[in-house]
């Protein structure tokens, strides 16, 4: 299984050597999709108290979240700067609302409704993507999402970040592995897609710990898949830790990223949607690693080495490598 010339053999069809997220897109809706970030002032159950205090040992919002995500303002207000801002680079394309900040189905049934229809009800938007966590979700909840999902695009993505528990439990992400293959395994009840999280590198993890979670991830039922680096940010708990005991954490050049990625890669189901490889935050904030690149460069390395490599995503699962 291979692409030559025009013709590709992959199963996603087109000629990038992994199943990548904006091709899926373009055939999807036939135009440019622009996800618009929303802060809608959610909080976690690790952070408020319910199960935790503190919050992830990585996670600083502010290094992800636009300027215009802010909680005071609206959804509806949020929406207008974000397209706004993206209009006058693109001039024809639809829209998704992204509610990313914090866990953003840690509310009320009533109160999600009304936020999440706000978002629908804006002009351009075609659907919904919902950031959360495994332990923030109801089956009325799910239902809900499904009838919605007929009329919109509908995408919940859980934060997953490891398999292990021993690192969950470093990290302070305050639940389980087991409770990850619950939520997946509710939401496969239901129409609408599921996106899982996932960083490389975590502090006690080994590349073989690492390059597991694709089999296991694997076994499971969700359609999309954000990878991203490990990164140190200033002022986090991770930060202090990174200071103390910097052997526990692998500190990986861009070339050997791109190395672990490709054979996670080939560990990998085909049939997974991939969205991203890494993620960047700002320079004046981040620690390590300080790279240099932006996602499409990475990407576009990442790339070159697997058509060098002349391997693809899921070799090694299907029995074609």
């Amino acid at each position: 299984m291979k692409s030559t010339g025009n013709i590709s053999n992959y199963p996603w069809g087109h000629e990038k050597p992994y199943n990548d997220f904006s091709s899926y897109f373009r055939k999807l809706f036939d135009c440019r999709v622009q996800k618009i970030s929303i802060d809608a002032g959610f909080t976690c159950p690790n952070r408020d108290g319910s199960r935790g205090r503190g919050g992830c040992t990585f996670c600083d919002n502010k290094t992800f979240n636009p300027a215009y995500c802010l909680p005071e303002n609206t959804v509806s207000k949020q929406l207008d700067q974000g397209i706004s801002f993206f209009s006058e680079r693109y001039k024809t394309q639809k829209y998704l609302a992204y509610f990313q900040a914090y866990s953003n189905t840690y509310a009320s049934l009533d109160h999600l409704k009304v936020l999440y229809e706000e978002a629908l009800s804006h002009p351009g938007v075609i659907g919904l993507v919902i950031g959360t966590r495994p332990d923030c979700i109801s089956e009325e909840l799910l239902i809900y999402l499904a009838e919605l999902n007929e009329k919109y695009f509908i995408s919940l993505e859980f934060g997953v970040e490891s398999t292990l528990d021993r690192t969950l439990s470093r990290v302070n992400r305050r639940h389980t592995f087991g409770e990850v293959k619950e939520a997946l395994k509710a939401c496969s009840a239901y129409e609408f897609n599921v996106g899982v999280h996932l960083i490389l590198g975590l502090p006690g993890e080994n590349e073989a710990d690492i390059l597991s979670h694709a089999g296991i991830l694997s076994a499971l039922p969700f359609n999309f898949l954000k990878l991203h680096q490990l990164q140190i940010i200033r002022g986090t708990q991770m930060a202090k830790e990174y200071e103390l005991q910097s052997g526990d954490f692998i500190q990986f050049t861009a070339e050997q990223y791109i190395d672990l990625t490709i054979r996670f890669l080939e560990l990998l189901r085909p049939d997974i949607i991939l969205e991203r490889f890494i993620s960047q935050s700002p320079l004046d904030k981040l620690i390590s690693p300080r790279w240099g690149l932006k996602n499409y460069q990475f990407t576009n390395k990442l790339v070159n080495e697997m058509l060098k490599r002349n391997t693809w995503q899921g070799r090694k699962v299907t029995g074609d490598g």
